[in-house]
């Protein structure tokens, strides 16, 4: 099996990179922050209080999350552009803090890799999640340019969010996201750290596919 797994902050091109892999390298695609995404989604959805961790977690066991291609399908509904609203991305940080509710979707990602070629990215899989994959990376941008590529992805979309919520936002996911009690983002002598602040996407999938293609 092959496994590679993918670190690094919002906004630095996991996703577009990880899609143009698997793609390239015949590899499945396991978007872990999808799966956060969508039990946040899930918590408004239900009007759950994100400190009501009890109900929170109960709804992720309840789950039935898969990635079908490009679309992530919850409880057999696409919800790809639901779960990329700016409403459950003011959550999905404090949401995925909570350490039961990592426990069951780690628990569900773990699986996933148990039998196939899999690439996935998130923000631990390289230290907690899948401490054993094959290739390990962290893939990083400055903040500013992490919310640029924001703003115009969400502006390509319709999204009318200025850039100066989204670097806010960005800037306080980073520090979220750096500083939990578990599963927080960081770096490690282990992993192959790529900036790719002024690299393009194709030149990015191009310098891991030199090191994934070694062997």
């Amino acid at each position: 099996m092959r496994v590679v797994a993918i670190d690094g902050p919002a906004g630095s091109g996991k996703g577009t990179v990880c899609k143009m892999l698997a793609e390239k390298e015949n590899l499945v695609y396991i978007d872990t922050g999808a799966m956060y995404r969508c039990v946040a989604y899930l918590t408004l959805q239900n009007n759950i209080d994100i400190t009501d961790e009890d109900k929170i977690v109960e709804l992720a066991k309840n789950a039935d999350i898969e990635f079908v291609g490009d679309k992530v399908v919850l409880n057999g509904m696409d919800v790809t552009k639901e779960i990329r609203t700016m409403e459950v991305t003011k959550i999905v940080s404090p949401v995925s803090s909570i350490i039961p509710l990592r426990e069951v979707l780690v628990d569900m990602q773990r699986k996933m890799a148990e039998s196939l070629d899999v690439i996935m990215e998130g923000r631990d899989i390289t230290t907690v999640v899948l401490p054993n994959a094959n290739y390990k990376f962290y893939l990083d941008a400055s903040v500013e340019e992490r919310a640029n590529r924001r703003y115009k992805e969400n502006t390509s979309k319709g999204m009318s969010v200025s850039y100066e919520e989204i670097l806010e936002n960005i800037k306080a996911r980073d520090y979220n996201d750096m500083n939990k009690p578990v599963g927080a983002l960081m770096r490690t002598d282990e992993q192959v750290y790529i900036d790719s602040t002024n690299m393009t996407i194709n030149e990015v999938v191009s310098k891991i596919r030199e090191i994934i293609g070694r062997d």
